[in-house]
């Protein structure tokens, strides 16, 4: 039965997948040699963070671990487009916008850095002269968000995440794979990060996974992995020692609660460091939960055979949960959320610090002067 549907799945959708991909490709030419579509240089320093893999490559870990080295000597910004906010047009980020206003990245990004500029525009070009225009002078690198595709802005430094658990050199155009564009198109890249690396990688899997990604002379090459920090209350009244009690008392079932993009690293580290016992609902990619949704959580969580359980969720999936109309559904109950951060194997962490640091602190001195 299974494969026939792969085969039937193959008919119908590996030819729309070379429809798609003609598409994609005739767009890139046009971008390349300036006909019709052009792309827009800045002065301000611009980083830009993305992926050719539809869903989760980690691209916000990323972007908060930028943020942190250089936010200490520089204005840091963040501009996305705010997916699947109920806003349009440019849109700054305060200590009182709601996710719904910019999107659950920005506004996880603006309450963990709240001195940083958070910015949404699905027009990144329009969003990149507002924040230079309202912070004149005073901002000295901008980081786009989810931005690879954007051709419209020409990036001064593009970092390229690839997923080490389900490499692009294996994977087909959509909507039969999860390309959103050919794979030789990572030759935009300046910086190319393999993330989500096992810790124990042997350097024969690293040099063919190298071999097989065809890095360019130009390009530098890191690796990453994800590491996750210590369970949080998502609502007020569950104490550190409450969970930490239940972590480490008998008999643990967890209900696993996400709408992200590829939940699997995680089901993975709760099985392994949490408990075995698990549940796992699954909702869709930034999916704005409602009183129904929060209604099946709890069924789920009632379902739960041990009296000793918890929710478990995602730092992004924690955001909305927060701030949902009719969260009292469930805040009376243990919902926790597992905090997530990259860390870079080797020596690339210095390296990789290095190189960014370098570039905007070269040419932040451009826009200073340009907007003089």
């Amino acid at each position: 039965m299974e494969n026939k549907k792969n085969i039937f799945s193959a008919i119908i959708l590996y030819p729309l997948s070379l429809i798609y991909g003609f598409i994609i490709f005739i767009r890139n030419r046009l971008f390349d040699y300036n006909i019709l579509l052009n792309s827009k240089e800045f002065e301000i320093p611009v980083i830009s963070v993305g992926n050719i893999t539809v869903g989760g490559t980690g691209k916000t870990p990323h972007i908060e671990y930028l943020i942190k080295i250089l936010k200490e000597n520089y204005s840091v910004a963040t501009l996305s487009r705010g997916y699947k906010r109920k806003t349009r047009g440019f849109k700054l980020a305060s200590s009182e916008t709601k996710f719904f206003e910019v999107g659950d990245e920005p506004q996880q990004i603006k309450s963990k850095f709240p001195d940083i500029h958070v910015a949404v525009d699905e027009k990144r070009v329009r969003g990149i002269e507002k924040l230079t225009k309202q912070f004149n002078g005073d901002l000295d690198a901008i980081l786009l968000d989810d931005a690879f595709q954007h051709r419209y802005v020409k990036p001064g430094l593009s970092i390229l995440l690839v997923d080490y658990t389900q490499p692009m050199f294996d994977d087909h155009m959509l909507p039969f794979g999860r390309l959103r564009e050919n794979r030789h198109e990572k030759r935009r890249a300046n910086i190319i990060i393999v993330t989500k690396t096992a810790r124990d990688i042997k350097p024969i899997e690293k040099r063919i996974l190298v071999k097989n990604l065809h890095i360019y002379p130009y390009q530098n090459l890191y690796f990453t992995t994800m590491i996750y920090g210590k369970l949080q209350a998502v609502f007020p009244g569950l104490a550190e020692g409450e969970i930490e009690d239940k972590v480490t008392g008998n008999d643990l079932s967890v209900l696993v609660v996400t709408g992200i993009g590829r939940p699997e690293s995680l089901l993975e580290y709760v099985k392994k460091e949490v408990s075995e016992n698990v549940r796992f609902l699954q909702f869709p990619d930034h999916h704005h939960f409602n009183k129904a949704d929060l209604e099946k959580i709890k069924n789920e969580y009632e379902l739960l055979a041990s009296e000793n359980k918890l929710i478990l969720t995602t730092e992004k999936d924690a955001t909305r949960l927060k701030e949902i109309k009719g969260n009292e559904l469930i805040s009376s109950l243990p919902v926790v959320y597992l905090p997530m951060e990259i860390e870079f194997l080797g020596d690339d962490e210095l390296n990789f610090s290095n190189q960014i640091v370098n570039y905007v602190k070269k040419n932040k001195g451009n826009n200073q002067l340009h907007s003089r």
